[in-house]
């Protein structure tokens, strides 16, 4: 293959500054759906009630269980109080609810009564709005935690997580700072386990008072009415702090309860009052500070924006999803018409038998040159071969020379490029019908004659062959195998049948040289001149047809180092091409198909999806951290089963074995990702203006025959 010189006022984009940036795209992705995890899928859903405490008392002090609801762990002395004689605290968990909490606060306005509402961080940052209003009705702010986490048996890490995590949204929400705290899942002071009161010494060390309750609701159960109130009734005149509930479920008997409760306590003696007037606290809520309430600005902005972005990656999902899915359905179905129709007739049906001109660019091409040109001359099809050394330093054109082959000459020239090579071997052509070859390609003896059998129909302009990877022993050869046959072969008979081919590979294809006249023959403003080329040919209104009998044999990179040089200038010099083409969106005839079916079915498939693969990762890892693995897992065993079912039919379509395909599960957590992100650089490079150099293959010589079944069984035993 001949070598592209640098463009001389080329500059090299600084790769470094595309990773970074989408480094640091992933990053805020993940931190985004890592808080989105935490606050949405690790928030303890079950209500207070429902959990029932299990562990020893040992290490609780007797005056603690005995005493009131109130706890001060202070490291200088335990003391708890009770509320007044013939006061109830009246108290909420769980809220702000976007629904029951304004019906609340609506009814306690009603009758009169001020209340303690203990807030879940999270119910904060999504309803700011609500917890104003609570504040500014005069009522008090208690914490519940941020994610309505049992205190008792979490770390200290999220102990303290949750605890600074919800002052901060308090602030940010309200402006204001409260030390009460009622862990969730707590009830009695008697019912105080071991770890239980580990933790309330804990959160006391943060600053916290711990409210208990001396009445529960049971609202939660939804009992009815009669019971709600019943169990709200205090039995004597002893002061209480009663547990309900404004948020968690429906809460239609809380306030039917609620107002038959509050009148009849009132009738007996009672009085309503927040924690802090019940047990004659003096005034705890109080402002926070300036740069608490920054912080807190922050925090909520946070959770708005994770809860944003997953918003977006779900519908990103969805159409990853759907392009998957619409792909493999296209594909295959163009394939199963295509395989119909295999055995076309072209023009009137006689065979061409006329002479062909095969042209060799070669640059630095000794290690496979020889078997390349051996295989063109033992073609069953009459042909001329040309090679045209593009000042190689290796001795390819000598070594060409020294075979002495019938029918082959070598054309030297000075380095000057791929499509420059092409093009001379074009004028020195002594035939209408040319194939054009690279040097590291092996063809079958039938595959010219077969090349240019579609060239009788005078309306085609150019045929691309069949290339398939020679050298698939190991892994990465095994994927690449499984790319060509799945991916681009299966394209290639969708673009057919479509009338679109936007690329005749530079391995194996054929064209009329009259058609090559006409566009000027080769351009070299790209990196993908086969694909500019069979662009230009299609918007000069010939067909581009696929010959899948036409089978040719191509070195793949052999590691993954070579791979990404290979792909990096296929992909970047494909949106060269998309873009020099552009123009053929809107043309009508053979241009037009190009245009409207093949370069939307490269945006769409060859560059969108790719986009969006690093999504679909980020978030499957989300998936498996913080929603059903097993689901996860299944969501991806269908997709590889898809694949596998689309490998399965290509392979047969191409007459392949199918044992490759074992590695495709494999393929899914390092070629998919090489590829990806190869698209992702290219579109970067693009975007920002700059040109990238050519980057000439290696060569192995690995390819001395063509390879036989004989050799997809070995490489399968490996």
């Amino acid at each position: 293959m001949s070598r592209r010189p640098p463009p001389r006022r080329a500059r090299q984009l600084p790769l470094r500054t595309h990773w970074m940036v989408l480094t640091l795209l992933l990053i805020c992705l993940t931190g985004a759906l890592a808080l989105h995890g935490y606050t949405n899928h690790l928030f303890g859903h079950a209500p207070d009630g429902e959990r029932q405490a299990t562990g020893g008392h040992s290490t609780v002090p007797a005056a603690i269980t005995a005493g009131g609801p109130v706890i001060d762990a202070a490291p200088a002395g335990e003391r708890s109080v009770r509320p007044k004689a013939r006061t109830i605290a009246l108290t909420f968990d769980d809220g702000p609810d976007p629904k029951w909490t304004p019906q609340v606060l609506d009814l306690l306005r009603r009758l009169d009564v001020k209340a303690t509402f203990f807030v879940v961080g999270t119910q904060v940052a999504e309803h700011p709005d609500l917890t104003r209003r609570i504040v500014a009705e005069g009522h008090q702010i208690g914490v519940h935690t941020l994610t309505h986490a049992d205190l008792a048996t979490t770390s200290r890490w999220r102990r303290s997580l949750e605890l600074r995590q919800t002052e901060l949204i308090l602030a940010g929400a309200a402006g204001i700072s409260t030390p009460l705290l009622r862990p969730p899942y707590s009830s009695e002071a008697s019912a105080i386990t071991d770890a239980e009161w580990a933790a309330i010494r804990a959160t006391r060390q943060a600053g916290y008072l711990t409210v208990l309750s001396t009445l529960d609701s049971e609202d939660w159960r939804r009992p009815g009415v009669a019971a709600i109130v019943a169990n709200s009734t205090p039995k004597g005149t002893a002061g209480q702090i009663l547990l309900m509930h404004d948020s968690g479920g429906d809460r239609t008997q809380t306030l039917a309860a609620l107002s038959k409760l509050v009148p009849a306590a009132k009738a007996r003696g009672f009085r309503f009052a927040t924690v802090s007037d019940a047990v004659a606290l003096p005034a705890p809520v109080h402002k926070a500070s300036t740069a608490d309430r920054l912080r807190g600005h922050a925090v909520i902005t946070a959770i708005r924006l994770s809860d944003g972005a997953l918003a977006v990656i779900t519908w990103l999902l969805y159409a990853a999803g759907a392009l998957s899915v619409l792909r493999a359905l296209t594909t295959v179905i163009a394939a199963k018409r295509h395989a119909r129709e295999r055995f076309w007739t072209w023009g009137d049906g006689t065979p061409v038998t006329e002479p062909v001109t095969v042209i060799v660019p070669a640059y630095n091409e000794s290690a496979g040159i020889e078997a390349a040109v051996r295989s063109l001359v033992a073609s069953d099809h009459p042909v001329e071969v040309i090679v045209v050394d593009d000042g190689s330093t290796d001795g390819t054109a000598d070594l060409v020379e020294s075979l002495r082959l019938p029918g082959v000459r070598v054309i030297r020239q000075r380095n000057a490029g791929k499509p420059a090579a092409l093009n001379t071997g074009l004028l020195a052509a002594s035939y209408e019908l040319v194939v054009m070859v690279d040097g590291d390609t092996v063809f079958e003896p039938d595959a010219v004659r077969w090349l240019v059998q579609p060239f009788a129909d005078p309306a085609v302009g150019a045929v691309s062959g069949n290339a398939k990877v020679g050298n698939r022993r190991g892994l990465l050869g095994r994927w690449q195998h499984i790319e060509y046959v799945v991916g681009f072969n299966l394209d290639r008979r969708l673009f057919d049948l479509a009338e679109c081919m936007p690329t005749v590979p530079g391995a194996v294809g054929a064209f009329r040289r009259s058609a090559l006249q006409r566009i000027g023959g080769l351009s070299d403003v790209t990196l993908a001149e086969d694909t500019d080329l069979t662009m230009a040919l299609c918007r000069d209104g010939w067909r581009v047809v696929y010959e899948e009998r036409a089978v040719a044999w191509t070195e793949a990179p052999a590691s993954l180092g070579a791979l990404w040089r290979q792909r990096y200038r296929w992909c970047y010099g494909t949106l060269q091409a998309m873009w020099k083409h552009r123009g053929a969106w809107v043309q009508g005839g053979q241009s037009g198909k190009l245009g409207r079916r093949g370069l939307t079915y490269l945006l769409l498939f060859q560059v969108l999806l790719p986009l969006l693969a690093p999504v679909v990762d980020v978030f499957a890892l989300y998936g498996l951290v913080f929603l059903n693995p097993w689901r996860v897992l299944g969501v991806w065993a269908g997709f590889v089963a898809l694949q596998l079912a689309m490998g399965l039919y290509a392979f047969r379509l191409d007459t392949e074995r199918p044992g490759p395909l074992w590695s495709l599960p494999l393929q899914q957590f390092v070629y998919r990702q090489l590829m990806y992100l190869v698209v992702i650089q290219s579109v970067f490079t693009a975007l920002a203006g700059h040109r990238l150099r050519w980057q000439r293959m290696e060569r192995y010589g690995s390819l001395s025959t063509p390879p036989g079944p004989a050799d997809d069984l070995a490489g399968a035993a490996r």
